[in-house]
């Protein structure tokens, strides 16, 4: 089986805005909706657990009724970190998962333009590795500065890639690897392909799609809302 993970918990705080991004609305829908849709309509996907802020877990169900998302089974509670968040979905999927080798695909709601193809080639890839990550080429020259004020190295830019969501992992792969931290006291760690690195399990990746960008300031916000048109669910 096939599970989606989509994390909702996050303050938003670069949006300049009270609420949080993901509950922001783009076309009369809240933007966390986009992506838990995509999801929603894809075949190989089994179900959906939603991780969001506790004061909107309400909201949040109430939202998955009125716009049928019916693969929806969870929403449950945010922690502090993205790690504790996910940690948090994790042991709310332990409930439904039959299998070690499930898939679990961990996705930002705030990439809401995550493709068919996307979704389909990530569970592809984690079949086949236990493992992966979406990614692109990074286009831009890259340098490193320790003090942030002058160049310390030059990057090779052909060996950089920036990553996106969802990664994918067999359930087995990703709950050890947390359930790992907690006890080494590895308190956050903001992206789930580092935690399984960490503890020696290769991620292959998946090539993503520049239009999955991630909605992080006011800017994005309105791109996004030129690229999703009226009544337009994708």
């Amino acid at each position: 089986m096939n599970f989606a993970l989509v994390l909702a918990a996050g303050s938003g705080t670069r949006m300049n805005n009270e609420q949080p991004k993901q509950f922001l609305m783009v076309n009369n829908k809240p933007l966390f909706y986009y992506s838990v849709e995509s999801f929603n309509r894809n075949k190989d996907i089994d179900a959906i657990v939603i991780v969001t802020n506790n004061e909107y877990i309400e909201q949040v169900q109430n939202w998955c009724i009125e716009y049928n998302l019916c693969k929806v089974k969870s929403v449950v509670k945010g922690g502090q970190t993205r790690q504790e968040s996910v940690y948090n979905g994790l042991q709310e999927l332990s409930k439904i998962v039959d299998n070690l080798k499930d898939l679990v695909l961990i996705h930002d709601s705030a990439r809401p333009l995550v493709t068919q193809r996307i979704i389909n080639e990530n569970i592809s890839m984690g079949k086949e590795f236990g493992a992966a990550d979406t990614v692109i080429h990074a286009t831009d020259t890259i340098i490193k500065s320790k003090n942030e004020k002058t160049i310390d190295e030059i990057l090779n830019r052909s060996e950089l890639y920036q990553t996106q969501t969802p990664q994918t992992f067999e359930f087995g792969i990703i709950k050890n690897a947390h359930e790992r931290a907690k006890i080494d006291n590895i308190p956050d760690v903001t992206d789930d392909c580092k935690l399984v690195l960490h503890y020696g399990k290769d991620v292959h990746f998946v090539m993503g799609d520049k239009f999955s960008f991630k909605v992080t300031t006011p800017e994005d916000l309105e791109i996004l809302k030129m690229i999703i048109k009226p009544n337009d669910d994708k």
